[in-house]
């Protein structure tokens, strides 16, 4: 008999690459079967997870009362918000302790959070603004101090952030170029979010083995020039890299995440992302996986055409 794992952002980047993952792994497919949690569950995205089997079910993060119907009789969750939504610390910190807490009441045996370093500590208090971090890091120290099983899905910077809002621009002349505040040389752990199912497998096959753990989850640190390199090799048509200050626009931010970022100067250059065992980390991560993720190359390579 299969176990129920449900999984809440089902129609977003990383909980519907998941339930892809789970879908299309025999071994896991042959453990779970899968209930997607998301805001509305008319949207053509849930219609389709629907026809591929998968329960469908609407719930609100602000909710809590809605959560906990969500997950009643699951065996894992996985779970994760979003702080770009409403760009608050408090309503993300508060919608992540209530799908704990939900966990909790519905005597669910494991739970998987999405999460990410906590900054201000990283620092040693030398970034204290890096919200989108912290609030995540707030509410994983909550969950390790509940009775229940528990491991932790810190995603790198997506490849896909390339293709939408920080896509390189096709310049008057000709050119292309990529701007970031990072230095050419920043290392940045880059991760195919598609590949999410890759580094949850491990856990959802063992997990008493990996209770507690942390996975760092990229592919490699690759810096601003190594990606314009690809881009460049990929494309045929020249790339460039150019480091611009914190308060200059860069691809098609909001003015909400420019002004956030503005605020993490000094992450990515200073602190490597991960933070100082980083790259051991992302090594320790690489092993446990039974499935390669994607390169950056693989990644251009399967996104192509990048520029018109």
């Amino acid at each position: 008999m299969t176990k129920l794992l449900t999984v809440f952002g089902a129609t977003g980047q990383q909980g519907g690459s998941l339930i892809d993952y789970v879908l299309k792994n025999p071994e896991l497919s042959n453990l779970y079967h899968l209930r997607g949690i998301t805001r509305d569950a008319s949207k053509a995205s849930a219609t389709s997870l629907k026809e591929r089997g998968v329960q469908v079910i609407q719930a609100d993060l602000s909710d809590s009362q809605s959560l906990v119907s969500a997950v009643a009789d699951s065996y894992a969750v996985f779970g994760v918000t979003n702080y770009w939504d409403k760009g608050s610390a408090a309503i993300e910190i508060a919608q992540g302790k209530a799908i704990a807490d939900a966990a909790l009441a519905a005597s669910v045996t494991l739970l998987i959070w999405s999460s990410l370093p906590n900054v201000s500590r990283m620092t040693r208090g030398a970034l204290t603004d890096v919200a989108h971090f912290d609030s995540k890091a707030e509410v994983e120290e909550y969950i390790r101090n509940l009775p229940i099983l528990s491991s932790f899905f810190m995603a790198g910077w997506y490849m896909q952030n390339h293709i939408s809002y920080m896509r390189p621009k096709l310049q008057d002349n000709g050119s292309v170029v990529l701007s970031q505040t990072w230095s050419p040389t920043a290392l940045l752990p880059m991760i195919d979010i598609t590949d999410t199912g890759k580094f949850v497998a491990p856990i959802l096959l063992d997990p008493a083995k990996y209770s507690g753990k942390s996975f760092t989850c990229a592919t490699f640190f690759y810096t601003p020039l190594e990606l314009v390199g690809v881009w460049t090799k990929i494309t045929g048509k020249k790339v460039t890299y150019a480091q611009v200050g914190a308060d200059q626009a860069r691809g098609n931010l909001t003015a909400e995440m420019q002004r956030k970022l503005k605020k993490s100067v000094g992450l990515i250059d200073d602190y490597s992302y991960f933070g100082p065992t980083g790259r051991e980390d992302l090594k320790w991560t690489l092993d446990q996986l039974t499935d390669a993720p994607n390169t950056w190359e693989s990644f251009v390579n399967a996104n192509e055409p990048w520029f018109s």
